[in-house]
């Protein structure tokens, strides 16, 4: 089977899977996006299962077709990604889930992903900026080599858009703040802290990320001490 025919028999089992009631799940969930066809993303790595393919990914990117998009973050190799494919997909980005998936399932997988989200957090665009913070959170659960020093230099970033009010943005700081701090306990020390100094400031916006945050934090050090 050529690649053209894989990419057309991916996208009609997704067809096969389009529900409306799938369509009203999602809008329930704020997940809006170009030609959606409601597919669980259950049933999108199920049907991508086994499939591992660059190009077939850059195809699946290309249908426009929202879930063939979620589908090409599952099918992508990491190695083969570079990060000009990692900025024009950001550039795409239409919906939480789609940046979501593609930067915790792919982009941070990459060696280039660490270093990106400076550049992506200037970004205006919502999902471009939320991208930026979804990635740290993808990097603090999966990337073990990175050092803790890396993390302590995505204070700054965290502290300079925590005051963004937009409700994808502030939540995807918000996420990437709480898995520095699951990371370890040295981290975690260091979470507090700064949520701490954070829950301070004159922002409403940076108290609601930093108080939601320090909730998490201090149920888990509860759980330490009691242990």
């Amino acid at each position: 089977m050529n690649r053209k025919t894989e990419v057309e028999k991916l996208i009609l089992l997704l067809r096969e899977e389009s529900s409306q009631e799938g369509l009203n799940g999602q809008k329930r969930f704020g997940i809006s996006g170009r030609n959606m066809l409601g597919v669980s993303i259950y049933a999108i790595r199920r049907i991508s299962k086994g499939v591992l393919d660059h190009e077939t990914a850059l195809a699946l990117w290309a249908s426009e077709i929202h879930d063939a998009r979620l589908m090409a973050c599952y099918v992508d190799i990491p190695e083969k990604v570079t990060q000009e494919q990692m900025d024009s997909w950001v550039a795409d980005f239409d919906s939480w889930d789609l940046c979501d998936q593609a930067t915790t399932s792919l982009f941070d997988q990459t060696p280039f992903a660490p270093n990106a989200v400076f550049e992506w957090a200037k970004g205006e665009d919502e999902f471009t900026r939320r991208a930026a913070f979804s990635t740290i959170a993808g990097l603090a659960f999966h990337n073990h080599e990175m050092i803790d020093k890396c993390f302590e230099n995505y204070f700054p970033l965290i502290r300079e858009y925590s005051t963004d009010p937009r409700n994808f943005v502030k939540k995807g700081v918000n996420w990437a703040l709480r898995n520095i701090g699951k990371r370890n306990d040295t981290l975690l020390d260091k979470c507090i802290q700064f949520a701490e100094e954070l829950q301070q400031t004159d922002d409403k916006t940076a108290r609601w990320i930093a108080s939601d945050a320090l909730r998490e934090f201090r149920k888990r050090m509860n759980k330490i001490e009691g242990s």
